[in-house]
């Protein structure tokens, strides 16, 4: 009977086991890429494969710490912070490829597994910078930094690991540490809502024109594409135009109708401040006052203080009288370009000052005006080189 069940037992052990691996090898982002250029075979990766190979992939860099950690030789160079920096390779490649699928063709499958491994990546982030026994062996290859013969780019690899673990609380007392890894955590989990707010007050806007003579100086294209997007949301023969950049901005550079442009202009400037389920007022507030909390842990007064001291500005001033020093010089320029654009409104007959939804619409009007080409001029020589019917039609694009 014994035996029975022993045996019972190891068939469970070798199961389970071979289940493990059939998993990670159905998992594309878990296998080694066979494409041409290790291009991530996009076709094979489905929603479902994330938060087990950010689970994985997480596990595998913990192996990889614990082995920095657990060498018996004196800390090194190479076997600390080549070794560290080396680490976490599959956790950056599951990451590249999330966050840029992410970014380009989000939904809310996606966007749930976004706010389910944030708070996952962030407590890995704490637990490397606040992993003490790691912090000791870089530290150790630092205050030896004067007499290692390093290249310039082994030295600065150096600094900015020692540097990168000082920021993330390494030499913070334990009460603190604890603090900084809830604020880590929760503007996490801040910035994904702030993210998510944006997006879907962005897709969910949608300017509707029934009236043709409303798309008055759209390309034919832009029209065309409204049209489509309105097809698509079931109003086939009127235009949807969105707050999308593809559609947002041919609207306002293109558009007659400058009552509509103000409307499009609005809704986007107003995104995320519109008191409704999408508002990021109170998460902006909540961000900022985390961001100084956690810049006070480290002794700083503020976010800038905390931010640029490992930049080359060093400090809020120098900023500051960068900026100042450049609006000195722009500023003349953009009130010189205003007067332009406000002499063309004038001569056309507009009884209104220049507004911001009027920027890209008179820019572009004096543009054409300015420095689109002659066809007349071009002509003779179109014709003495045998130049193909619609030649200057693309070269004026070209130009």
């Amino acid at each position: 009977m014994k035996k029975i069940s022993l045996l019972v037992l190891l068939l469970g052990f070798i199961l389970a086991s071979c289940t493990q691996k059939t998993t990670e090898m159905e998992n594309p982002l878990l296998s080694e890429f066979t494409t041409p250029h290790g291009v991530p075979p996009f076709e094979l990766i489905k929603v479902e494969h994330y938060v087990p190979a950010y689970t994985e992939a997480i596990q595998i860099h913990n192996d990889e710490i614990a082995e920095i950690v657990n060498n018996p030789e004196s800390p090194t160079f190479e076997n600390t912070i080549e070794a560290l920096e080396a680490s976490g390779k599959l956790l950056t490649q599951v990451d590249y490829i999330f966050n840029n699928l992410n970014a380009s063709l989000t939904n809310k499958a996606m966007q749930n597994v976004a706010k389910e491994v944030s708070p996952l990546l962030s407590k890995h982030t704490d637990d490397i910078s606040l992993n003490v026994d790691l912090f000791k062996r870089v530290k150790a290859v630092f205050e030896e930094k004067d007499n290692l013969d390093l290249t310039p780019e082994q030295a600065r690899l150096l600094e900015v690991t020692y540097k990168d673990f000082e920021r993330g609380g390494a030499n913070l007392d334990p009460e603190k540490q604890a603090k900084l890894r809830e604020i880590n955590s929760e503007l996490s989990l801040l910035s994904l809502q702030f993210g998510d707010n944006v997006l879907a007050e962005t897709n969910n806007y949608k300017m509707v024109i029934d009236n043709e003579a409303d798309l008055a100086g759209l390309p034919e294209s832009v029209i065309q594409a409204a049209a489509k997007t309105a097809k698509e949301a079931g109003m086939e023969g009127k235009w949807i135009f969105t707050l999308h950049k593809p559609s947002l901005l041919p609207f306002l550079t293109y558009a007659e109708n400058r009552e509509l442009r103000q409307k499009l202009h609005s809704a986007y400037i107003n995104l995320g401040d519109n008191d409704n389920e999408y508002d990021n007022k109170k998460a902006l507030s909540r961000i900022a006052a985390l961001r100084v909390e956690r810049a006070n842990l480290f002794g700083f007064k503020n976010h800038a203080e905390y931010v640029l001291d490992v930049n080359m500005a060093k400090n809020p001033e120098t900023v500051f009288d960068f900026l100042n020093k450049i609006w000195e010089k722009v500023l003349p320029i953009a009130k010189a370009d205003a007067a332009e654009l406000q002499k063309l409104i004038d001569e056309e007959g507009g009884n209104f000052k220049l507004a911001h939804w009027d920027w890209w619409y008179y820019s572009e009007k004096l543009r054409k005006a300015k420095y689109d080409l002659d066809e007349e001029m071009l002509r003779p020589y179109f014709e003495k080189n045998n130049v193909r019917d619609g030649a200057f039609a693309v070269a004026n694009k070209l130009w």
